[in-house]
């Protein structure tokens, strides 16, 4: 069986954080594994968009319906239920990468910890008082990753 890399993160971001998590997608798709996430915009379109500029597979595990999808994303998953949808990306998921996100992430960053998955944190505002690892940069995530496959 193969594995899945989960990444959550905010929905609204920046035109800076929007590339950085590109280049996120991009060093991912290095581990020929695909990654999992909700499928709509900011964090999940950015590190869709590089996941695929690299050839890697991505899997969207949408809110409402398919239509939803960003374009970067190869399998969507229309599940209609809305925000418990994240308890199925975290579910599918066996590491997650935070990053960013407000309430949203919170909840999948709270279904990680009760699951028990490797997690790592970057430019989160909450990591730090949940005792998450954070990451200072892309090569942190890159070791985290490889530690965790």
């Amino acid at each position: 069986m193969y594995k899945l890399i989960g990444v959550i993160g905010g929905s609204s971001i920046d035109d800076h954080l929007f590339n950085e998590v590109e280049m996120i997608g991009q060093m991912l798709a290095s581990f020929n594994v695909p990654i999992v996430c909700g499928g709509e915009k900011g964090v999940m379109e950015a590190i869709s968009k590089g996941v695929k500029s690299k050839g890697g597979t991505t899997i969207g595990i949408l809110p409402h319906g398919k239509d939803d999808a960003n374009q970067y994303i190869d399998i969507a998953i229309s599940t209609g239920i809305g925000f418990a949808r994240n308890y199925i990306i975290v579910n599918s998921s066996d590491l997650i990468i935070a990053i960013d996100g407000k309430y949203g992430t919170l909840t999948e960053m709270g279904y990680s910890l009760q699951f028990e998955k490797p997690m790592i944190c970057y430019k989160s505002r909450i990591a730090k008082e949940l005792g998450i690892k954070e990451a200072e940069s892309i090569e942190d995530i890159k070791r985290f990753v490889e530690e965790n496959l």
